[in-house]
């Protein structure tokens, strides 16, 4: 199998703040009907997703806004740092 990345582009619909003070944040796949999209491209090749996470470190906090779109990459996790860099997507 060759090894690569792969790109997910995640929508967040919802962040709540847990009663122990952490924050639990739910993503979605994104979606648009309009093919000229680059969400449209997105859904196209991932077009069911869900992500929940919860986020315990207070700098952390914050960053996931609803409404907001975020790319989610994947990659093995037994790369070193100069195979993942050769494998990481270009903007």
């Amino acid at each position: 199998m060759n090894e690569s990345t792969i790109r997910a582009k995640l929508k967040c619909h919802e962040v709540t703040k847990t009663a122990d003070n952490q924050e639990r944040v739910k993503l979605w796949a994104v979606y648009d009907p309009d093919p000229a999209s680059e969400n449209h491209s997105f859904a196209k090749a991932t077009p069911s997703a869900t992500l929940e996470i919860t986020i315990d470190n207070p700098a952390a906090q914050g960053f996931f806004v609803p409404g907001r779109d975020y790319y989610l990459d994947f990659s093995p996790a037994d790369l070193t740092n100069t195979e993942l860099a050769a494998l990481a997507p270009t903007a």
